[in-house]
């Protein structure tokens, strides 16, 4: 059996730390297993000499996710203010380990409602996408929800409730539509959903060098910026008021029709997306989570999604 496979199935003790971080051996070590991992195990370990988050990679996910990519994704985001800082980069255990950021509180989709909060919001977005920085992994969304379905196949598994075939050759004529080569791709994050964003508490600002940072960068790669604002809003799932308030505090209201309807025209992609992860997750994962019913709200999404933009663009598919 594989170090990670162990770290992932045994007790997370002292001694764990120990063996990860020795320099720390012989101090005392709160350990707290965190909540809202899906696809990993995470914790947070304090001691006198720093305080972390561990993240222990979940069962396969060497299947869809490159970690060498995740670290570089993650180093340049801190260079640029909207990530913590790695602290140990381990595929070899199948741990990473980051800066814990705290004085903080994590994002529910609550907070999305909240308009005074949509500057804070959008701002990491809009330094991802402007940074100019160049990521190492081209997630072009076609491309990667056919990867999904491939690795899906491969696990020969059958859902014959889902018609998988016939809803990515849709997304494969939306493609030709929109129309955004990878050239103009920028650096995004493709998974903001509310855990990711966390928020800094008002008296501990003087202490960090934003109000908003961004965690969890496994799919982070170069991708349409409209992309991941539609990842967002799926994974929100906020009422259409609010996905106007945000996309117009992000492009500061230059070109907001333009900005919306690219937004919209990405939505089925994330869902489907997700949909497979999810389903793939459901045959691999030893992490209890209802991955069935996660994905099955996807995929019905995405299809009353490709609804919608027939109804509101004329776009149909």
């Amino acid at each position: 059996m594989c170090t990670a496979t162990r770290l992932l199935d045994q007790e997370f003790t002292q001694e764990t730390c120990y063996e990860l971080l020795p320099e720390w051996k012989g101090i005392d070590v709160r350990i707290t297993q965190l909540s809202g991992g899906i696809t990993n195990k995470l914790y947070r370990i304090q001691s006198e000499k720093g305080d972390y988050t561990v993240r222990i990679y979940g069962d396969k996910t060497d299947l869809f996710i490159n970690r060498d990519n995740e670290v570089h994704a993650q180093t340049e985001m801190a260079k640029i203010g909207v990530s913590s800082n790695i602290v140990k980069y381990m595929p070899e255990k199948g741990v990473t380990i980051v800066e814990f950021i705290g004085d903080s509180i994590v994002l529910t989709i609550g907070h999305f409602l909240d308009k005074s909060l949509y500057p804070k919001i959008v701002d990491p977005i809009r330094k991802i996408h402007e940074s100019g920085v160049k990521l190492k992994k081209i997630f072009n969304p076609l491309v990667e929800v056919r990867k999904m379905a491939a690795i899906l196949a491969d696990l020969n598994v059958a859902y014959a409730e889902f018609d998988i075939a016939g809803t990515i050759e849709r997304l494969d004529k939306l493609t030709q539509i929109i129309n955004i080569p990878e050239n103009e791709y920028t650096a995004c994050h493709n998974d903001l959903l509310a855990d990711n964003f966390i928020l800094i508490n008002e008296e501990a600002l003087p202490r960090y060098g934003s109000p908003m940072y961004i965690i969890d960068w496994e799919y982070a790669g170069m991708a349409p910026k409209y992309y991941d604002i539609a990842d967002m809003f799926q994974e929100i799932l906020v009422p259409r008021q609010a996905e106007k308030g945000i996309v117009k505090a992000y492009c500061n209201g230059e070109d907001f029709d333009r900005e919306l309807y690219f937004i919209d025209l990405f939505k089925p992609f994330p869902d489907i997306y997700w949909f497979l992860w999810s389903l793939i997750q459901l045959n691999i994962s030893k992490i209890e989570f209802d991955y069935y019913k996660y994905g099955k709200i996807k995929y019905d999404n995405a299809i009353k999604n490709l609804a919608f933009i027939q109804e509101t663009y004329g776009v149909a598919v």
